[in-house]
C-alpha cells in the first residue's frame, strides 16, 4: 500500500519480541490478556502470528489486496483497541476473525456490492441440493496440470466473488481456517444451524456458477 500508514500502530513485530517473550510457548489467549495490559510486545506477537492470515482471509473475501491491506490492519487496530473486551469464552482467532470479517462485511456495504448479491435462502430451501464433487487432477506433473490449476483457481476465487458475504464468509473460514460450524456461528453472530445453511448454500452455489463458466 502506498504511502504512510494511516493508522499508529505497527504491523510489524520487532526483532526482539522472541526475546522477552517465547512466542511457542504463550498462547494466544494469554497474549491477547497481556496486550489488554499494555504489553506492547505481547500485541507485536499477536500481529507477528496472525498479520498473513489476515491479509489472505481479507483478500480472499474482498477480492483485491490494497483493500485486504487496509481491512486486515484496521482489524489489528481494533484488536489493539479492544484486547481488553476479550472474555476468553471463545478462542481467540475466534474473536480476532469476528472482528476481520465484520470489517470486510462492512467493507463491502460501503462499495454496495451487496445490490449484485444473490439473496440468502431461508432454511429447508436448498436440502434437496447436492454438494459439488471435484475430482482430483493427474499427479503428473506438467505444463498443461499447471495451466489447468491455475485456469481453476481463477475461475473458482470468480465464483467466490458472486456469493453473498455471509456464505462467502462461511465457506472460506471452513476451509481457509478448519473453522468448525459452531466457531463460523460465533464469528458471524448467527446460530450454528444458520452457520451450516450458509456453507450448504455456499457450496451448491459455487458448484452451479463453476458449472456454468462463471
Amino acid at each position: 500500500m502506498a504511502g504512510e500508514p494511516k493508522h499508529p500502530v505497527r504491523l510489524h513485530a520487532r526483532s526482539d519480541v522472541a526475546d522477552a517473550n517465547p512466542a511457542e510457548t504463550i498462547s494466544d489467549e494469554e497474549l491477547c490478556r497481556n496486550a489488554a495490559a499494555h504489553d506492547s510486545a505481547a500485541f507485536e506477537a499477536l500481529v507477528d502470528r496472525y498479520q498473513a492470515r489476515a491479509f489472505r482471509l481479507a483478500c480472499s473475501m474482498l477480492g483485491n489486496e490494497e483493500d485486504a491491506r487496509d481491512v486486515s490492519q484496521d482489524a489489528f487496530v481494533r484488536l489493539h483497541e479492544a484486547a481488553g473486551s476479550f472474555d476468553g469464552r471463545s478462542r481467540f482467532s475466534t474473536w480476532f476473525y469476528r472482528i476481520l470479517v465484520n470489517l470486510c462485511i462492512d467493507h463491502k456495504r460501503r462499495g454496495k456490492w451487496w445490490s449484485k448479491m444473490l439473496p440468502l435462502a431461508r432454511p429447508g430451501e436448498d436440502q434437496d441440493l447436492d454438494v459439488p464433487h471435484i475430482d482430483p487432477p493427474s499427479d503428473d506433473p506438467g505444463p498443461e496440470l499447471d495451466a489447468i490449476h491455475t485456469q481453476l483457481t481463477a475461475n473458482l476465487h470468480k465464483a467466490l466473488e458472486r456469493l453473498p458475504p455471509s456464505q462467502r464468509a462461511a465457506i472460506l473460514l471452513q476451509t481457509e481456517k478448519d473453522l468448525t460450524s459452531r466457531e463460523i456461528a460465533e464469528i458471524l453472530n448467527c446460530s450454528e444451524n444458520t452457520a451450516r445453511v450458509h456453507i450448504h448454500r455456499a457450496l451448491a452455489h459455487l458448484k452451479k456458477i463453476m458449472r456454468e463458466g462463471n
